[in-house]
């Protein structure tokens, strides 16, 4: 291969965050497909996506009350059935003990103010996104924590193959 026809590699938080995306394809959500990636030292730790709880029927079985009730994005969260991704990963953590302390956080959208709060008490350094949720008050949040927020360009969304 020529030098010219090599394929630019993505950097980290690129790569990281369009993992993310491939996560939030198990999505079981009718609204939004959020997926997370938790990593530290650049390896993977956990990984999460919002859905019902396991071992329950989720939105796509049941459709989404969220919507018949006319209920906006970002408020209400205890109506819903899903657990957010950022959630998710994080459990997962704790469920395979796995220290996730110091690590950063990559999400394809904006934490709510509950996914900020765990993210905070989790002791999560950074959140690494290109999305963005309907709430905005992790903000005031991370700021005071000292949770460092990253909002980058939307990856890529395509896989590079050489055959």
């Amino acid at each position: 291969m020529k030098k010219s026809q090599k394929s630019k590699r993505p950097e980290w938080d690129e790569y990281f965050l369009k993992m993310s995306y491939l996560v939030a394809e198990r999505s079981t959500c009718l609204r939004h497909h959020v997926g997370a990636v938790i990593v530290r030292n650049k390896r993977i730790l956990t990984t999460g996506y919002n859905g019902a709880a396991r071992g329950v029927k989720d939105c796509l079985e049941l459709g989404c009350l969220r919507n018949e009730l006319g209920i906006p994005s970002g408020e209400r969260h205890e109506i819903c059935r899903a657990i957010h991704a950022e959630q998710n990963a994080i459990i997962q953590g704790g469920l395979h003990g796995i220290n996730i302390a110091d690590s950063i956080i990559y999400c394809t959208h904006s934490p709510c103010i509950l996914c900020a709060k765990m993210i905070v008490n989790a002791q999560i350094k950074k959140f690494v996104t290109c999305g963005q949720y309907a709430d905005k008050s992790f903000e005031a949040l991370f700021e005071e924590a000292g949770v460092e927020y990253k909002k980058i360009g939307v990856p890529a969304l395509s896989i590079t193959r050489l055959d």
